[in-house]
C-alpha cells in the first residue's frame, strides 16, 4: 500500500471535527502501520520514517515539514507538486522530494492560509501568509501560475539574530552599530532599504533591540514577521484581505491611520510598497519620532526616488512638496546589500539632508569598502539634544 493510501486510512480513523492532539494522531498512525505490517514487512527504520511522514501529512505541512527541520535552509521553493528547490548558504538546489499529487499540495496550501485567516483560489490566486514560526509565505495558483501551484517560503533563523552576531559576521562595523544604537535611542526616524533577500526585516528586528522597554510600540505588516521580544507594551497589526464579495479589506494605510489613534511612542511599518507611504511619512512628522520602516531599492538614492513615486500613487501633490515631506520625515537611510559570496551586509548609512533641484540630498556617514568605515559626521543633532542622547 502506498503512502497516500495509508494517509487516507489515518484520516478515516481520526475525528477531524476537532483538531486531534499529537498523542491521538500517533496512536492512529501506529494502528494503521501495524495493520500494514500484516501485508508486508516493514523494517524498524522504514516504520520510523513512515510514522514521521504520516504525522507530517496529517498535522504538519507534509514533505515541507521535513525541510523545515533543516535550519540551514533559508528558502523553500515549490514549483508545482513535483519540483521542490531549496536555498542553502545562498545556493539553490533541487531536492528529490515531491508531493504525492497536486491535491496534496493544494491541501497543504489550504492549511497554511486557513491558519492566518487568508484565502486563495482561482478568483483570488495570489496571497501572502506566514507560518507559525514567522516564516514568510507567498502562494500563486493557476490560472496565474501556468505549471501548477507555486509556494515560496522565506525562512528565518530559529535563534534571534542580534547586533553582536552581525558584528561577528562583518555585516556591520562596531562603530556603525554603536552609532545606530545612539540614533534609535535618540528617536531618529530610520528607513532601511535593499534588494530582495538583503536582510531588511532581520536588520529591522536587530535595531528594535535598542528601543527602550517602557515605550508603547505598534508594528504594522502585510504578514506579521517582526520579532520584537523586549517590548512589553507591543501592539502587532496585520492587514486583512477582502472577503469573497471583494469588501472589508484592511490595508496598511488603514492600519497606519488607526495606529495614530492608539497612542504609540513609535510606529514600525514592516515594508511600504504604495500609497501608504504618505501616511507613514506623516506619522513620522507628527510626534512619532523614532519610527522605523523598510522598502525595496537598489541604492539609498534610488529609495528616495521610489518613495516619491509611491507617495504619488496615493496623492496628487507637487513633487517639490513630496520631497520636502520625505526630507523632513526620514532622518537616516540604511542600505543593505547581498554580496557576491551571498552574505548580507550594511553597505552605507546616509543622513537625509535638504532638497535640491535634483532631488533629495543624502550625506554619506558610513560607506563600505572592504569594511564599513565612517566617512562623515552627523549634521542634524537636534534629536540628540532633545532626547538626551550621547554625542554621535
Amino acid at each position: 500500500m502506498n503512502a497516500e493510501a495509508l494517509y487516507e486510512q489515518v484520516l478515516m480513523r481520526l475525528d477531524m471535527s476537532q483538531e486531534p492532539g499529537e498523542e491521538a494522531v500517533y496512536e492512529v498512525i501506529e494502528t494503521v502501520l501495524q495493520n500494514e505490517q500484516k501485508n508486508r514487512y516493514l523494517s524498524v527504520p522504514e516504520k520510523r520514517r513512515m510514522r514521521k511522514k504520516l504525522y507530517y501529512a496529517v498535522c504538519g505541512f507534509d514533505i515541507l515539514s521535513e525541510l523545515a527541520e533543516d535550519d540551514s535552509i533559508t528558502e523553500i521553493m515549490v514549483n508545482g507538486y513535483r519540483d521542490i528547490y531549496v536555498e542553502k548558504e545562498g545556493k539553490i538546489t533541487k531536492t528529490d522530494l515531491e508531493f504525492s499529487s497536486e491535491e496534496r499540495l493544494h491541501a497543504v496550501i489550504s492549511q497554511i492560509v486557513s491558519k492566518v485567516n487568508r484565502r486563495v483560489n482561482e478568483s483570488s490566486p495570489i496571497v501572502d501568509a506566514r507560518l507559525p514560526d514567522g516564516s514568510r509565505v507567498n502562494i500563486v495558483l493557476p490560472p496565474v501560475a501556468i505549471d501548477g501551484p507555486i509556494l515560496t517560503i522565506r525562512r528565518f533563523p530559529r535563534e534571534r539574530i542580534t547586533m553582536r552576531h552581525m558584528i561577528a559576521w562583518n555585516s556591520i562595523s562596531r562603530e556603525a552599530a554603536e552609532f545606530l544604537k545612539q540614533m534609535v535611542r535618540a528617536r531618529y526616524n530610520i528607513f532601511i532599504c535593499g534588494g530582495t533577500g538583503s536582510g531588511k526585516t532581520t536588520f529591522l528586528n536587530v535595531l528594535s533591540e535598542y528601543i527602550p522597554e517602557d515605550e508603547r510600540i505598534i508594528t504594522i505588516e502585510d504578514s506579521a514577521e517582526l520579532q520584537i521580544a523586549q517590548i512589553k507594551n507591543l501592539v502587532r497589526l496585520e492587514t486583512k484581505a477582502a472577503n469573497e464579495e471583494g469588501s472589508n479589506a484592511v490595508s496598511i494605510r488603514d492600519l497606519i491611520r488607526t495606529a495614530l489613534r492608539m497612542r504609540p511612542d513609535r510606529i514600525i511599518v514592516g515594508e511600504v510598497r504604495g500609497e501608504e507611504t504618505l501616511d507613514m511619512l506623516q506619522a513620522m512628522m507628527t510626534g512619532h519620532d523614532g519610527s522605523l520602516s523598510t522598502g525595496h531599492a537598489d541604492s539609498a538614492a534610488d529609495m528616495m526616488t521610489r518613495l516619491e513615486t509611491m507617495v504619488l500613487m496615493g496623492a496628487n501633490l507637487p513633487l517639490t512638496a513630496i520631497r520636502q515631506q520625505i526630507s523632513m520625515a526620514i532622518d537616516l537611510v540604511v542600505f543593505l546589500g547581498r554580496m557576491q559570496d551571498k552574505s548580507r551586509k550594511v553597505i552605507e548609512i546616509d543622513e537625509v539632508e535638504h532638497v535640491t533641484k535634483n532631488g533629495i540630498q543624502l550625506r554619506k556617514l558610513f560607506w563600505r569598502n572592504q569594511t564599513l568605515e565612517r566617512i562623515g559626521d552627523l549634521h542634524n543633532r537636534e534629536k540628540l539634544l532633545r532626547y538626551g542622547g550621547e554625542d554621535a
